[in-house]
């Protein structure tokens, strides 16, 4: 199938996966193409499916929840169809549209990383390897390629990190925001033994707290405080291999004035207690 020829034919695969892909795998549900000359309108709600879509030619509108968006070739869009939602061709320029509708692994936790820092809507600087994975899945899914489902689950991540990777790439790249951002990212890995707090990193970097918290988060997928322990984690499981240094000794040294605290955080970043991963690792 020739993704940019006008008399490409439409089509629509639906899939059943098996008992192994349902436990394990990401999976498709229904995978295909929409020909320009199918003007096609689509509503859906509670539907327990992710749709990873591009627009390949033509134009195009969306609509999901409260936001409705413009879409022309280029464009793509990776939505939560439990969410109502309607998406329809232009009349004047109609679209080639590819998708796939997608669940199963951790779709859930992939869209929610992908939701706190994007739009429904973007742009990927890499479309073409957009277009060749939507294909290769529509291809092995058609002709019942017997690895089908697990070439199926590579594929999507694939989709799935040029969606994470891509979001608002072109506009932040070089941004005053993103640099001030960074700065203050390096200074949390450096300080984070440290008695940090957002008011502290506010005054430092010359930013409203509230402005720096909700930024942050959009750009980094996680709060500053969840960065803070991260590092301190870190650097706990460093001191936990390659000292002797009692739990205590090491929470005070990673920044924590409670050892229980750290002990507790601990527990909650390796689901084992600082003993049992010293073991694990001298033994």
């Amino acid at each position: 199938m020739n993704t940019s020829n006008a008399d490409t034919v439409s089509k629509r695969i639906i899939c059943t996966p098996g008992p192994a892909a349902k436990n394990a795998f990401f999976y498709a549900q229904e995978t295909g193409v929409i020909n320009k000359k199918d003007i096609t309108e689509t509503h859906h709600h509670d539907l327990d499916s992710w749709l990873y879509a591009a627009v390949l030619e033509g134009k195009g509108e969306l609509s999901f929840g409260d936001d409705t968006y413009s879409l022309s070739k280029g464009d793509c869009f990776l939505i939560d169809c439990r969410i109502h939602h309607h998406y329809k061709s232009s009349e004047d320029a109609p679209w080639e549209l590819m998708w796939v509708h997608f669940s199963g692994a951790t779709s859930k936790q992939y869209y929610e990383n992908f939701a706190v820092q994007s739009r429904n809507v973007f742009r990927p600087i890499d479309f073409e390897n957009v277009k060749a994975a939507l294909l290769e899945i529509i291809n092995c899914n058609e002709q019942k390629n017997p690895n089908a489902e697990v070439l199926t689950s590579g594929l999507i991540v694939q989709l799935l990190t040029i969606a994470l990777t891509s979001t608002c790439a072109a506009e932040q790249a070089d941004s005053a925001l993103k640099q001030k951002l960074k700065a203050v990212n390096i200074y949390i890995e450096e300080h984070f033994k440290e008695d940090l707090t957002l008011e502290k990193l506010s005054s430092e970097f010359y930013i409203s707290k509230y402005y720096l918290s909700r930024e942050y988060k959009k750009i980094y997928g996680r709060t500053i405080f969840q960065h803070i322990i991260t590092c301190r984690i870190n650097y706990g499981k460093h001191l936990l291999r390659f000292s002797d240094n009692s739990v205590e000794e090491i929470a005070h040294q990673c920044g924590f004035n409670d050892q229980s605290y750290f002990v507790r955080q601990f527990k909650k970043a390796e689901n084992l207690t600082c003993f049992a991963y010293r073991r694990m690792w001298r033994e």
